[in-house]
């Protein structure tokens, strides 16, 4: 039996599957004990909805960290993704640095940018302080996007696996420990994962479909989370979580009502008849 606890730190779109809504779900599946702290709430994400509300919450985190201190808890991991702002992410900082057992993992999602753009609200202000969080985390799960502003490397929309190398030599000599980059593709309907640990690299190629869907990242970064947890090889956690997403998004791709994120309930017994393997 699995009695690892897991505190995942990221906000809340209550209508959108993305961030907390598939986070916990898909880690609790994998039967991980998972406690939250929501960065924001909102009434939907922000993609293709308009007029949705949002509460930031960044002054309720100091407290809520004070109190889990007192009751004496503590993590095996610590998971974020998406953080609203750079007082949000030094508030992360002092929960990594002070809550996580002795040998617990740090997993950092950037959550920041793709398609070589920053996320709206977000400027190099942001990037230097998510630089500190990703450098001394023990696994980050950047996508190109993001590992390029980490590193100062030009972001390229075509691109050969010379240049994927340098962005790994760049993350690495900046004091990244353990990558899982994403979205790695060299042909036009490939796309797959790298992962670069103990500087040996391993390639997972997936096949790439057409259809963009909102929220993969967090879906692919919380399989991986599971996955991970569950005592599978890093290597063997970023393939399981490829294989995971794809098929996410194979269930929805018939659905053109469903634009908003991907179908990841339906497939979860696949994710957890991987994990038994």
């Amino acid at each position: 039996m699995n009695n690892k606890r897991l505190l995942t730190i990221q906000d809340i779109s209550c209508v959108g599957q993305c961030s907390l809504t598939v986070a916990l779900p898909i880690i609790s599946a994998c039967g991980i004990e998972t406690s939250i702290l929501p960065s924001a709430v909102l009434s939907t994400h922000t993609s293709g909805f308009s007029g949705f509300t949002f509460r930031d919450l960044t002054d309720d985190i100091p407290a809520i960290q004070e109190h889990w201190q007192k009751e004496h808890i503590a993590f095996d991991a610590i998971y974020t993704g998406y953080l609203g702002s750079t007082k949000q992410i030094d508030y992360v900082k002092s929960i990594l640095d002070t809550m996580l057992k002795e040998g617990g993992q740090s997993i950092v999602d950037p959550a920041m940018a793709d398609n070589g753009q920053l996320y709206p609200l977000f400027d190099m202000e942001y990037v230097e302080a998510m630089k500190k969080l990703c450098f001394a985390a023990d696994i980050i799960i950047p996508n190109i996007t993001e590992a390029c502003l980490l590193t100062g490397l030009e972001y390229r929309g075509e691109y050969d696996e010379a240049y994927i190398d340098e962005l790994l030599a760049r993350l690495a000599a900046a004091g990244a420990k353990t990558v899982v980059l994403t979205g790695v593709g060299y042909t036009p309907d490939t796309t797959g994962v790298v992962v670069w640990e103990n500087s040996k690299k391993f390639y997972y190629q997936h096949h790439k479909y057409p259809r963009g869907c909102h929220g993969t990242g967090d879906v692919y970064a919380s399989a991986f989370v599971g996955a991970y947890l569950n005592g599978k090889s890093v290597t063997e956690a970023a393939t399981i979580a490829a294989d995971y997403t794809v098929l996410c998004i194979e269930k929805t791709l018939n659905d053109k009502d469903h634009w908003y994120g991907v179908k990841f309930e339906a497939a979860l017994k696949d994710l957890i008849l991987q994990l038994s393997e």
